[in-house]
Protein backbone atom coordinates (compact mmCIF):
# COMPACT_ATOMS: atom_id res chain seq x y z
CA UNK A 1 0.00 0.00 0.00
CA UNK A 2 2.70 2.20 0.81
CA UNK A 3 4.31 1.53 -3.05
CA UNK A 4 0.86 2.06 -4.31
CA UNK A 5 0.83 5.41 -2.41
CA UNK A 6 3.88 6.13 -3.98
CA UNK A 7 2.77 5.65 -7.35
CA UNK A 8 -0.19 7.47 -6.87
CA UNK A 9 1.89 10.59 -5.41
CA UNK A 10 3.78 10.46 -8.20
CA UNK A 11 0.81 11.28 -10.26
CA UNK A 12 -0.57 14.05 -8.31
CA UNK A 13 2.07 15.70 -8.68
CA UNK A 14 3.49 15.34 -12.02
CA UNK A 15 -0.49 16.49 -13.15
CA UNK A 16 0.03 19.30 -10.73
CA UNK A 17 -3.02 18.29 -8.57
CA UNK A 18 -1.07 18.63 -5.08
CA UNK A 19 -2.55 21.85 -4.09
CA UNK A 20 -6.24 21.46 -5.12
CA UNK A 21 -7.48 20.48 -1.75
CA UNK A 22 -6.52 23.27 0.34
CA UNK A 23 -7.77 21.72 3.95
CA UNK A 24 -6.61 18.95 6.11
CA UNK A 25 -9.14 17.28 7.64
CA UNK A 26 -8.26 13.29 8.57
CA UNK A 27 -11.99 12.57 9.47
CA UNK A 28 -14.32 14.09 7.50
CA UNK A 29 -12.35 14.84 4.36
CA UNK A 30 -12.61 11.15 3.93
CA UNK A 31 -16.18 11.86 1.97
CA UNK A 32 -15.53 14.02 -1.41
CA UNK A 33 -18.12 16.64 -2.46
CA UNK A 34 -21.12 14.92 -3.77
CA UNK A 35 -23.53 17.34 -4.99
CA UNK A 36 -22.78 20.70 -7.34
CA UNK A 37 -22.87 22.73 -4.71
CA UNK A 38 -20.57 21.06 -2.79
CA UNK A 39 -17.85 20.63 -5.61
CA UNK A 40 -18.80 24.64 -6.04
CA UNK A 41 -17.86 25.05 -2.78
CA UNK A 42 -14.37 23.30 -3.26
CA UNK A 43 -13.70 25.05 -6.03
CA UNK A 44 -14.60 28.10 -4.78
CA UNK A 45 -12.12 27.45 -1.97
CA UNK A 46 -9.12 26.38 -4.01
CA UNK A 47 -9.22 29.77 -6.00
CA UNK A 48 -8.58 31.86 -2.91
CA UNK A 49 -5.27 30.52 -2.79
CA UNK A 50 -1.88 31.85 -4.84
CA UNK A 51 -2.04 28.53 -7.33
CA UNK A 52 -5.28 29.91 -8.87
CA UNK A 53 -4.72 33.13 -8.81
CA UNK A 54 -1.20 33.09 -10.22
CA UNK A 55 -1.80 30.77 -13.19
CA UNK A 56 -5.05 28.45 -13.26
CA UNK A 57 -7.44 31.65 -13.60
CA UNK A 58 -10.30 30.77 -15.96
CA UNK A 59 -10.21 26.75 -15.31
CA UNK A 60 -13.90 24.91 -15.43
CA UNK A 61 -15.20 22.94 -12.62
CA UNK A 62 -14.26 19.71 -14.87
CA UNK A 63 -10.47 20.59 -14.49
CA UNK A 64 -11.00 21.43 -10.99
CA UNK A 65 -12.74 17.83 -10.69
CA UNK A 66 -9.85 16.40 -12.62
CA UNK A 67 -7.12 17.26 -10.19
CA UNK A 68 -9.22 16.99 -7.00
CA UNK A 69 -9.44 13.47 -7.91
CA UNK A 70 -5.59 12.71 -8.24
CA UNK A 71 -5.31 14.51 -5.00
CA UNK A 72 -8.11 13.10 -3.20
CA UNK A 73 -7.54 9.63 -3.98
CA UNK A 74 -3.74 9.82 -2.71
CA UNK A 75 -5.17 11.27 1.03
CA UNK A 76 -7.70 8.18 1.06
CA UNK A 77 -4.97 5.69 0.21
CA UNK A 78 -3.07 7.45 3.11
CA UNK A 79 -5.72 7.10 5.49
CA UNK A 80 -6.11 3.19 4.68
CA UNK A 81 -3.09 1.97 5.02
CA UNK A 82 -4.07 4.13 8.81
CA UNK A 83 -6.69 1.49 8.97
CA UNK A 84 -5.29 -1.52 7.41
CA UNK A 85 -2.65 -1.13 10.49
CA UNK A 86 -4.84 0.04 13.22
CA UNK A 87 -7.52 -2.78 12.69
CA UNK A 88 -4.98 -5.81 13.15
CA UNK A 89 -3.20 -4.00 15.43
CA UNK A 90 -5.65 -3.44 17.85
CA UNK A 91 -6.47 -7.12 17.11
CA UNK A 92 -3.46 -8.86 17.74
CA UNK A 93 -2.48 -6.69 20.63
CA UNK A 94 -5.70 -7.98 22.48
CA UNK A 95 -5.22 -11.18 22.07
CA UNK A 96 -1.70 -10.99 23.21
CA UNK A 97 0.39 -11.82 19.73
CA UNK A 98 2.94 -9.05 20.24
CA UNK A 99 5.88 -9.63 22.66
CA UNK A 100 7.80 -6.91 23.87
CA UNK A 101 10.39 -5.95 20.80
CA UNK A 102 7.59 -6.39 17.80
CA UNK A 103 5.48 -4.40 20.05
CA UNK A 104 7.64 -1.25 19.87
CA UNK A 105 8.95 -2.46 16.42
CA UNK A 106 4.86 -1.90 15.53
CA UNK A 107 4.44 1.48 17.18
CA UNK A 108 7.13 2.75 15.26
CA UNK A 109 5.95 1.68 12.37
CA UNK A 110 2.67 3.79 13.90
CA UNK A 111 4.52 6.71 14.41
CA UNK A 112 5.74 6.86 11.05
CA UNK A 113 2.97 6.65 9.50
CA UNK A 114 1.21 9.55 11.57
CA UNK A 115 4.58 12.18 11.28
CA UNK A 116 3.85 11.26 7.48
CA UNK A 117 0.67 12.46 7.69
CA UNK A 118 1.77 15.49 9.16
CA UNK A 119 4.30 16.35 6.84
CA UNK A 120 2.04 15.60 3.89
CA UNK A 121 0.14 18.52 5.32
CA UNK A 122 3.17 20.93 6.23
CA UNK A 123 3.66 20.56 2.90
CA UNK A 124 0.88 21.22 0.91
CA UNK A 125 0.62 23.93 3.42
CA UNK A 126 3.87 25.75 1.91
CA UNK A 127 2.04 26.25 -1.18
CA UNK A 128 -0.68 27.61 -0.06
CA UNK A 129 0.49 30.72 1.90
CA UNK A 130 2.23 33.28 -0.77
CA UNK A 131 3.71 30.67 -3.33
CA UNK A 132 1.79 28.71 -6.23
CA UNK A 133 4.16 25.55 -5.21
CA UNK A 134 4.99 23.59 -2.70
CA UNK A 135 8.43 23.81 -0.87
CA UNK A 136 10.93 20.94 -2.29
CA UNK A 137 12.55 20.98 0.80
CA UNK A 138 9.33 19.62 2.46
CA UNK A 139 8.50 17.84 -0.88
CA UNK A 140 12.05 16.36 0.00
CA UNK A 141 11.08 15.42 3.50
CA UNK A 142 8.07 13.80 2.83
CA UNK A 143 9.71 11.40 -0.01
CA UNK A 144 11.68 10.51 2.24
CA UNK A 145 9.56 9.69 4.70
CA UNK A 146 7.98 7.57 2.66
CA UNK A 147 10.87 5.38 1.54
CA UNK A 148 11.58 4.75 5.57
CA UNK A 149 7.79 3.69 6.28
CA UNK A 150 8.38 1.33 2.82
CA UNK A 151 11.49 0.05 3.90
CA UNK A 152 10.49 -0.26 7.96
CA UNK A 153 7.56 -2.74 6.54
CA UNK A 154 10.09 -4.53 4.93
CA UNK A 155 12.89 -5.21 7.14
CA UNK A 156 9.82 -6.64 9.69
CA UNK A 157 8.18 -8.44 7.27
CA UNK A 158 12.09 -10.33 6.47
CA UNK A 159 12.18 -10.28 10.28
CA UNK A 160 9.39 -12.25 10.72
CA UNK A 161 10.35 -14.66 7.53
CA UNK A 162 13.90 -15.27 8.47
CA UNK A 163 15.68 -18.23 8.52
CA UNK A 164 18.76 -17.69 9.86
CA UNK A 165 21.74 -19.88 8.45
CA UNK A 166 24.96 -20.44 9.97
CA UNK A 167 26.04 -17.29 8.95
CA UNK A 168 28.52 -15.65 6.12
CA UNK A 169 32.26 -16.05 6.54
CA UNK A 170 33.71 -12.86 7.87
CA UNK A 171 35.37 -11.83 4.46
CA UNK A 172 32.51 -12.31 2.35
CA UNK A 173 30.14 -10.48 5.28
CA UNK A 174 32.92 -7.37 5.46
CA UNK A 175 32.65 -7.47 1.50
CA UNK A 176 28.88 -7.09 0.89
CA UNK A 177 28.38 -4.86 4.40
CA UNK A 178 30.69 -2.60 2.96
CA UNK A 179 29.93 -2.53 -0.50
CA UNK A 180 25.79 -2.42 0.83
CA UNK A 181 26.83 0.98 2.47
CA UNK A 182 27.73 2.49 -0.33
CA UNK A 183 25.67 2.00 -2.32
CA UNK A 184 22.71 2.23 0.35
CA UNK A 185 24.44 6.03 1.20
CA UNK A 186 24.42 6.82 -2.50
CA UNK A 187 20.65 6.05 -2.89
CA UNK A 188 19.74 8.05 0.02
CA UNK A 189 21.20 10.73 -1.21
CA UNK A 190 20.04 10.15 -4.69
CA UNK A 191 16.22 9.52 -3.36
CA UNK A 192 16.43 13.01 -1.44
CA UNK A 193 18.08 15.06 -4.74
CA UNK A 194 15.13 13.14 -7.12
CA UNK A 195 12.95 15.27 -4.65
CA UNK A 196 14.77 18.10 -5.03
CA UNK A 197 14.50 17.74 -9.07
CA UNK A 198 10.55 16.93 -9.18
CA UNK A 199 10.02 19.70 -6.61
CA UNK A 200 11.85 22.72 -8.73
CA UNK A 201 10.53 20.94 -11.64
CA UNK A 202 14.31 20.48 -13.15
CA UNK A 203 13.31 18.10 -15.29
CA UNK A 204 12.31 20.54 -17.19
CA UNK A 205 15.77 22.05 -18.07
CA UNK A 206 18.26 20.79 -20.54
CA UNK A 207 16.11 17.82 -22.30
CA UNK A 208 19.29 16.54 -23.50
CA UNK A 209 22.29 13.86 -21.90
CA UNK A 210 24.51 14.01 -21.62
CA UNK A 211 25.53 17.57 -22.23
CA UNK A 212 23.60 20.54 -20.90
CA UNK A 213 23.90 22.87 -23.63
CA UNK A 214 26.74 21.11 -24.95
CA UNK A 215 28.58 20.70 -22.19
CA UNK A 216 29.04 18.35 -19.51
CA UNK A 217 29.40 21.16 -16.71
CA UNK A 218 26.44 23.69 -17.28
CA UNK A 219 27.33 27.38 -17.67
CA UNK A 220 24.56 28.22 -15.15
CA UNK A 221 25.82 26.07 -12.67
CA UNK A 222 26.80 28.49 -10.05
CA UNK A 223 24.91 31.22 -11.08
CA UNK A 224 23.53 31.60 -7.43
CA UNK A 225 25.49 33.74 -5.16
CA UNK A 226 26.01 31.55 -2.83
CA UNK A 227 28.25 28.57 -4.26
CA UNK A 228 26.52 26.06 -1.93
CA UNK A 229 23.06 26.58 -2.17
CA UNK A 230 23.31 25.94 -5.92
CA UNK A 231 23.16 22.57 -5.45
CA UNK A 232 19.65 22.61 -3.40
CA UNK A 233 18.19 25.60 -4.86
CA UNK A 234 19.02 26.30 -8.40
CA UNK A 235 17.11 23.93 -10.79
CA UNK A 236 19.90 23.55 -13.47
CA UNK A 237 22.70 22.39 -10.59
CA UNK A 238 20.21 19.87 -8.91
CA UNK A 239 19.35 18.11 -12.30
CA UNK A 240 23.33 18.24 -12.79
CA UNK A 241 24.22 17.15 -9.36
CA UNK A 242 20.97 14.41 -9.67
CA UNK A 243 23.05 13.56 -12.91
CA UNK A 244 26.33 13.02 -11.38
CA UNK A 245 24.80 10.96 -8.30
CA UNK A 246 23.01 8.67 -10.84
CA UNK A 247 26.22 7.98 -12.45
CA UNK A 248 28.02 7.53 -9.52
CA UNK A 249 25.05 5.48 -8.04
CA UNK A 250 25.15 2.87 -11.14
CA UNK A 251 29.00 2.52 -11.14
CA UNK A 252 28.96 1.40 -7.87
CA UNK A 253 26.00 -0.64 -8.26
CA UNK A 254 27.84 -2.35 -10.99
CA UNK A 255 31.14 -2.48 -9.08
CA UNK A 256 29.41 -4.24 -6.42
CA UNK A 257 28.13 -6.90 -8.77
CA UNK A 258 31.19 -7.64 -10.00
CA UNK A 259 32.89 -8.06 -6.99
CA UNK A 260 30.43 -10.36 -5.65
CA UNK A 261 30.38 -12.26 -8.78
CA UNK A 262 34.06 -12.92 -8.68
CA UNK A 263 34.64 -13.19 -4.83
CA UNK A 264 31.13 -14.71 -3.28
CA UNK A 265 29.55 -18.24 -3.70
CA UNK A 266 26.62 -17.50 -1.61
CA UNK A 267 23.93 -18.24 -4.14
CA UNK A 268 21.36 -15.67 -2.57
CA UNK A 269 24.06 -12.66 -2.74
CA UNK A 270 25.08 -13.53 -6.30
CA UNK A 271 20.98 -13.24 -7.51
CA UNK A 272 20.46 -10.21 -5.51
CA UNK A 273 23.15 -8.72 -7.51
CA UNK A 274 22.44 -9.46 -10.65
CA UNK A 275 18.93 -8.22 -9.95
CA UNK A 276 20.57 -4.70 -8.53
CA UNK A 277 22.63 -4.23 -11.38
CA UNK A 278 19.85 -4.80 -13.90
CA UNK A 279 17.01 -2.69 -12.23
CA UNK A 280 19.94 0.20 -11.85
CA UNK A 281 20.60 0.22 -15.38
CA UNK A 282 17.20 0.15 -16.08
CA UNK A 283 16.47 2.89 -13.63
CA UNK A 284 19.01 4.76 -15.41
CA UNK A 285 17.92 4.20 -18.92
CA UNK A 286 14.50 5.57 -16.94
CA UNK A 287 15.91 8.87 -16.23
CA UNK A 288 17.77 9.81 -19.84
CA UNK A 289 14.44 8.68 -21.21
CA UNK A 290 12.43 10.90 -19.00
CA UNK A 291 14.65 13.81 -19.28
CA UNK A 292 14.52 13.67 -23.27
CA UNK A 293 10.68 13.14 -23.15
CA UNK A 294 10.12 16.33 -21.11
CA UNK A 295 8.84 14.36 -17.70
CA UNK A 296 5.31 12.21 -19.38
CA UNK A 297 3.44 11.44 -16.41
CA UNK A 298 4.13 7.47 -17.29
CA UNK A 299 8.14 7.83 -17.33
CA UNK A 300 8.06 10.19 -14.10
CA UNK A 301 5.83 7.87 -12.54
CA UNK A 302 7.33 4.58 -13.79
CA UNK A 303 11.21 6.34 -12.33
CA UNK A 304 9.88 6.95 -8.85
CA UNK A 305 8.63 3.57 -8.29
CA UNK A 306 11.36 1.29 -9.87
CA UNK A 307 13.45 3.74 -7.57
CA UNK A 308 11.63 2.38 -4.26
CA UNK A 309 11.41 -1.52 -5.91
CA UNK A 310 15.32 -0.72 -6.09
CA UNK A 311 15.60 0.48 -2.40
CA UNK A 312 13.54 -2.89 -1.51
CA UNK A 313 16.16 -5.08 -3.63
CA UNK A 314 18.71 -4.06 -1.79
CA UNK A 315 17.20 -3.46 2.07
CA UNK A 316 16.53 -7.56 1.45
CA UNK A 317 19.98 -7.97 0.34
CA UNK A 318 21.32 -5.95 3.34
CA UNK A 319 18.86 -7.95 5.81
CA UNK A 320 20.21 -11.08 4.36
CA UNK A 321 23.93 -10.43 4.98
CA UNK A 322 22.96 -8.67 8.76
CA UNK A 323 20.77 -11.54 9.90
CA UNK A 324 23.17 -14.55 7.80
CA UNK A 325 23.33 -17.13 5.51
CA UNK A 326 26.06 -19.32 4.14
CA UNK A 327 28.61 -17.57 1.83
CA UNK A 328 32.26 -17.92 0.80
CA UNK A 329 34.90 -15.87 -0.85
CA UNK A 330 36.46 -17.01 -3.94
CA UNK A 331 40.29 -17.35 -3.77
Amino acid sequence: MTFGVLVVGGITRLTLSGLSIVAWDPVMGVVPPLTDAQWQQAFDAYRQFPEYQSWRRGMSLDEFRFIYFWEYLHRLLARGIGVVFAVPFVVFWVRGYFNRPMLGRALALFGLGAMQGVMGWLMVRSGLVDRPSVSHYRLAAHLSLAFLIFGWAVWLARELADRRGPGLEPPARRLLIRGLSVVGGLLAVQIVWGAFVAGLKAGKYYPSFPLMGGRLVPAELLWMESAALNFVANPIAVQWTHRVLGTLLTAAVLWLAVLVLRRVRDAGSRRCAIVLVSGMGAQYLLGILTLLYHVPVSLGVLHQATAMLLFGVWLVWLHGVVRGGEATVAA
